[in-house]
């Protein structure tokens, strides 16, 4: 297959057409050379767009794939006129029909992050991050009952990206609390986290990926010795069933898998998209 680019094209971040369109790509056992155009919101933009697609266009020798989330008509009839690419319009694909569906009309707005300053769910989702980090790692006991979720698993088992994805994507204020020997020795969780054992949800993960990952951070460490992981794995497991808690392992999931089968499992009061 030929060297071929992919556009993404937005008036807005362009977060968008690009998940959407890698979602679709995924499909397809091919590289593609991908080019992120965000903020395309005028006449004389469009045109410097058409401009570097059609140079594409000719350097590859193929025609490059345009995913684009265009808003403004205006601006998207450029494209439409004058580019050499396969020109998916995804708003076109989807607004328009359910226009008809609904009987409305859309509001046609720029950017799913547009008038963010005055948006309650934008103000929940940074609160929610903030609090993320302020609980990350077990640094703080204070406010727990206001966590959406409470994290618990081994050191490195993936509980801090999880926590901050779920603040990011959903506003969820996640706490974590890694697992250590201190907590092995009284078998038992940290006590902190007993009067909210409905939001603990455990990581756990392979001793053998744990030792990997350990020693990329602190080589030849006991920290990060096969041993040592494989008897914190095998005792954090051995206390999330004892207590009843929840939990799955990290191994071969992505972040985005884990916290939807976190999401499937906690079922938290409020969700922000």
């Amino acid at each position: 297959m030929p060297h071929r680019s992919v556009f993404f094209v937005s008036d807005g971040t362009g977060i968008t057409a690009e998940t959407f369109g890698n979602a679709i790509l995924a499909q397809f056992e091919t590289k593609l050379h991908h080019i992120r155009l965000p903020f395309v919101d005028t006449v004389d933009k469009a045109h410097q767009v058409v401009r570097q697609i059609n140079h594409a266009a000719e350097i590859d020798g193929a025609r490059p794939i345009v995913f684009t989330t265009l808003v403004n008509m205006e601006v998207l009839s450029v494209l439409q006129a004058s580019c050499h690419g396969m020109l998916l319009d995804m708003f076109g694909m989807f607004v328009h029909p359910l226009e008809k569906e609904l009987g409305l009309k859309s509001n046609h707005r720029i950017g799913r992050f547009s008038d963010a300053s005055k948006s309650k769910e934008y103000h929940d989702r940074i609160e929610a991050i903030n609090f993320s980090l302020a609980h990350d790692d077990g640094q703080s006991n204070r406010d727990l009952e206001q966590s959406d979720v409470i994290l618990v698993g081994v050191s490195r088992s993936g509980k801090t990206p999880t926590s901050l994805y779920l603040a990011m994507q959903y506003g969820l204020k996640a706490s974590n609390y890694p697992l250590i020997p201190e907590d092995f020795e009284r078998r038992q969780l940290p006590p902190a986290l007993m009067p909210h054992k409905g939001k603990i949800f455990g990581l756990t993960i392979q001793p053998e990926r744990l030792s990997e990952i350990r020693n990329e951070r602190r080589p030849n460490s006991r920290y990060a010795s096969l041993d040592n992981c494989r008897m914190e794995v095998s005792e954090a497991e051995g206390m999330m069933r004892r207590t009843g808690i929840r939990w799955l392992s990290t191994t071969t999931k992505s972040i985005e898998e884990i916290a939807t089968t976190i999401l499937q499992e906690i079922h938290p009061g409020r969700l922000t998209y």
